[in-house]
């Protein structure tokens, strides 16, 4: 069976690996699609998320890394996939994951939302946060990758927080 898992991923964490490793652990393929939310400024274009999430799955035969701008439920018709993959954090995330499953299962009635309890020790952790304490020259090497905390010392983010 075929899932997708979507996000911002920008940048990816520790933590959206752990919900990637465990969804491969229940389904036979994962797309992790890198979305476009309008109401978030992104510090890494798509193509600099794509590449660096498919350098941490890229080995993997069963995942694929892919973009997607506009509603998700059109992606997910177009690549016949009816399983969306979602992490949760804490009690806060709960509700506006809640609305979005039913704002995508009124949109395709045929979908269903797989909630993934993120491991205790990335409970805290968002991209946001990561952001924000890069911005401020602080270490983020527990946080994320290799390659990302690579990604984020270059980049100017006190001009992009």
């Amino acid at each position: 069976m075929k899932a997708v898992y979507p996000g911002s991923f920008d940048p990816i964490t520790y933590g959206h690996l752990d919900i990637i490793e465990r969804a491969l652990k229940i389904f036979d393929e994962l797309w992790v699609v890198v979305m476009v939310n309008p109401r978030k400024k992104p510090i890494f274009t798509a193509q600099e998320r794509m590449k660096m999430i498919s350098q941490l799955v890229g080995g993997k035969r069963n995942v694929h890394v892919d973009y997607h701008e506009g509603l998700l439920v059109d992606y997910l018709k177009k690549q016949e996939i009816k399983v969306l993959i979602r992490g949760l954090r804490a009690v806060t995330d709960f509700q506006y994951e809640l609305e979005m499953a039913i704002a995508n299962k009124h949109l395709c009635g045929e979908l269903e939302t797989v909630f993934l309890m993120t491991d205790e020790k990335f409970s805290f952790l968002s991209s946001s946060l990561v952001r924000e304490v890069a911005a401020m020259g602080g270490d983020v090497s527990l946080w994320v990758p290799p390659n990302v905390a690579e990604a984020l010392r270059k980049l100017k983010l006190d001009a992009v927080i």
